[in-house]
């Protein structure tokens, strides 16, 4: 199982960083492409995507929300 976070939309793709459960330099990260209308349905930039091992693609709403509250508090942050 691999676990996927959209970065952003490039024509027909989805640019997707790996979320791996350990720190990693820039020079690592991993990037992969997936066409738009392969994205289950509610998929937008930053919602998190789990892959089973069959392919499957899914949404993660708990890990998306979580990742989101967690930018949006950085950025609150930056303007105290």
């Amino acid at each position: 199982m691999r676990t996927l976070c959209i970065d952003r939309f490039e024509g027909n793709f989805a640019v997707c960083e790996e979320l791996l459960d350990h720190p990693v330099k820039a020079k690592d990260i991993r990037y992969f492409g997936i066409e738009k209308n392969e994205l289950p349905q509610g998929a937008s930039e930053g919602s998190v995507l789990v892959v089973q091992n069959d392919g499957t693609l899914s949404i993660d709403q708990k890990q998306t929300d979580a990742r989101r509250a967690k930018a949006l508090k950085m950025q609150k942050n930056l303007w105290k």
